[in-house]
């Protein structure tokens, strides 16, 4: 039998905990390992418990989530990160998953939605839709263009140009949002061979995850 996949959850809100408490505790194959209370407390709880992801909120008092997932991902071996949020436009979040979040949920989200959530990021799969990624995208973009900040454009353009012309569109596929099985479906290839492709791109792109793949994708204009 599949090990469950042990979840912490980091939030300092106790209602907010005991809540996510319950649905994880009733979901088949997961397990709650522990739980954090604010963000400086994340390191100390992810040594000690060993998730394979963590709920992170993005608010808290002391060290908020997004200083926390940033530290976090840059850790050899570091689990996946899912960002709890009240906004679903938060400049917050789309810095969060340039930082290496793997997505983000509200706190809102219905029970059986944060349970695929969680399955979804340990086998590597899209968390975000199309849809979701131009909304962040298009949030900041009018902040970024007040404050003179650097689209990126230029970066993700360069990094992509070090992709072959196959990977490049499992770079285009992985920017709209495509499971492994529905770009292997759309370029005839294997998921098998979608996999590898798609680990070679997180090299090339110095990428974390999916998720910044397609954030370079968005950055270059090429959705």
């Amino acid at each position: 039998m599949t090990a469950p996949v042990r979840v912490l959850v980091v939030d300092d809100d106790p209602l907010v905990r005991a809540a996510l408490a319950m649905v994880l505790g009733g979901a088949e194959g997961l397990v709650l390992v522990g739980e954090a209370t604010d963000g400086d407390e994340v390191a100390a709880a992810v040594s000690a418990t060993a998730p394979d992801v963590v709920l992170m909120d993005i608010r808290m008092p002391r060290t908020d989530g997004l200083t926390a997932t940033e530290e976090l991902r840059s850790r050899p071996g570091a689990p996946e990160v899912i960002v709890l949020t009240t906004f679903d436009a938060d400049a917050s979040v789309l810095r969060a998953l340039r930082a290496g979040a793997s997505g983000f949920l509200l706190k809102d989200t219905p029970p059986a939605a944060i349970v695929a959530a969680v399955h979804r990021v340990v086998a590597g799969e899209p968390m975000l839709s199309p849809t979701v990624t131009r909304q962040l995208m298009s949030h900041v973009a009018s902040a970024d263009a007040a404050t003179g900040a650097d689209d990126g454009a230029a970066q993700a353009l360069s990094l992509l140009a070090r992709l072959s012309e196959r990977e490049r569109e499992v770079a285009l596929a992985v920017g709209r949002g495509l499971s492994n099985a529905q770009i292997a479906a759309e370029l005839y290839m294997s998921v098998a061979t979608v996999k590898a492709h798609v680990s070679r791109l997180l090299t090339k792109l110095e990428a974390a995850n999916r998720v910044q793949v397609a954030l370079l994708v968005h950055d270059a204009g090429l959705l």
